[in-house]
């Protein structure tokens, strides 16, 4: 067959194939005249009670009134919270003032009040004041202060054991210790009245002292000496 022939041949299956459904461009893919699968609608959420269905940071079947300003906290200047002393205004709050102690601390390990903390929290370009205390009994208090119309308002309080902070954007994470070995870890979110919760974990730490099964012959393992985590993983 010549070359001319073969080249007839072809348009001719081709041709023969378009009518009898189309011919497949080169690459497959759908054919002329195919139609195209449905395409099936992706799940999305659907509020069970949608009446109790909340923005997140926004309170949930209540309405907490607004906070109040702190009677005997030192007047705000030009400067705001930069400007005023963060002692005085924790001395001022009644749910804080049991915390406070004497000292000032600047490292761990006593009982005092740690150095104070400014953060923009509110998103309005203007730091909020962050304070913690420390106690004898391993407790540390904390607080968040802003102002609202020139005062000084608590817009957060909260306690626990071996507490650590930190800031995500203008979120606030608290972690504390709890009593069966797990680590709490909040996170606040400014609500346009307070912090409120946003996301609340517990996480377990492993269970009894770490080893390291590679440098630890078995037969040296110390009582107690855990070789897996809480899920049996080695």
């Amino acid at each position: 067959m010549t070359p001319s022939s073969r080249r007839l041949l072809a348009a001719l299956l081709c041709a023969c194939a378009l009518a009898a459904g189309g011919c497949a461009a080169p690459g497959g893919g759908l054919g002329a005249g195919t139609p195209a699968p449905p395409v099936s609608p992706q799940p999305h959420p659907e509020p069970l009670w949608p009446a109790w269905a909340s923005a997140p940071g926004a309170a949930v079947g209540r309405q907490e009134p607004a906070p109040v300003p702190l009677k005997n906290a030192p007047e705000v200047g030009p400067d705001g919270l930069l400007g005023v002393d963060a002692t005085e205004v924790a001395d001022a709050d009644p749910r804080m003032r049991p915390y406070l102690g004497k000292a000032s601390l600047r490292e761990p390990g006593r009982a005092g009040v740690r150095p104070p903390v400014h953060r923009d929290l509110t998103g309005d370009g203007r730091p909020e004041l962050i304070v913690a205390a420390d106690t004898a009994t391993g407790r540390s208090a904390l607080s968040v202060y802003s102002v609202v119309g020139g005062r000084i308002v608590s817009v957060l309080f909260t306690i626990g054991r071996q507490l650590a902070a930190e800031t995500i954007g203008t979120d606030l994470l608290v972690r504390i210790a709890a009593d069966d070995g797990s680590e709490q870890a909040v996170r606040y979110h400014w609500d346009g009245r307070r912090m409120t919760v946003v996301n609340d974990e517990r996480t377990f730490r492993k269970s009894g002292p770490r080893c390291d099964p590679e440098s630890t012959p078995v037969s040296a393992v110390p009582p107690g000496c855990s070789t897996t985590d809480e899920r049996g993983t080695p």
